[in-house]
């Protein structure tokens, strides 16, 4: 897209979760992808407890990116709002109600890949200790 600022991967999934946290959601999570997959950099995962809070989360992330000149390739599942995925290339977000991300559980499909977390001041994304 002609004048799109590009933000690296690490960028947009900062941004997202920043949003998602502005936005209250719940288990702010980002994998570390790029060492294991090919499909994409990071994933930003994050629950809310209902479907007007997995709404607002995802439209909260649209904003802050589209503020920065990113808009999602591909946005699916928002009619259910149960679990929406917004794929940003380097990064992809899903937005879980709690039960879904708890039944689907991506952080164990992707149980090798280092996790990281924002820091107490929302600056960065910190590895997570476990």
């Amino acid at each position: 897209m002609l004048g799109q600022l590009k933000l690296t991967g690490e960028q947009i999934a900062l941004t997202a979760a920043r949003a998602a946290d502005d936005k209250r959601g719940s288990g702010i999570v980002v994998l570390d992808l790029r060492d294991i997959s090919l499909m994409t950099d990071y994933f930003v995962i994050v629950d809310a407890s209902s479907e007007a809070q997995v709404r607002a989360i995802t439209e909260g992330i649209q904003e802050a990116l589209q503020a920065e000149g990113v808009v999602a390739y591909r946005r699916e599942g928002w009619e259910d709002a149960r679990w929406v995925l917004l794929d940003y290339g380097d990064a992809v977000v899903h937005i879980f109600r709690t039960e879904d991300r708890e039944y689907y559980d991506l952080e164990r499909l992707w149980g090798d890949a280092p996790r990281l977390i924002l820091n107490e001041t929302q600056e960065a994304l910190v590895l997570e200790t476990r």
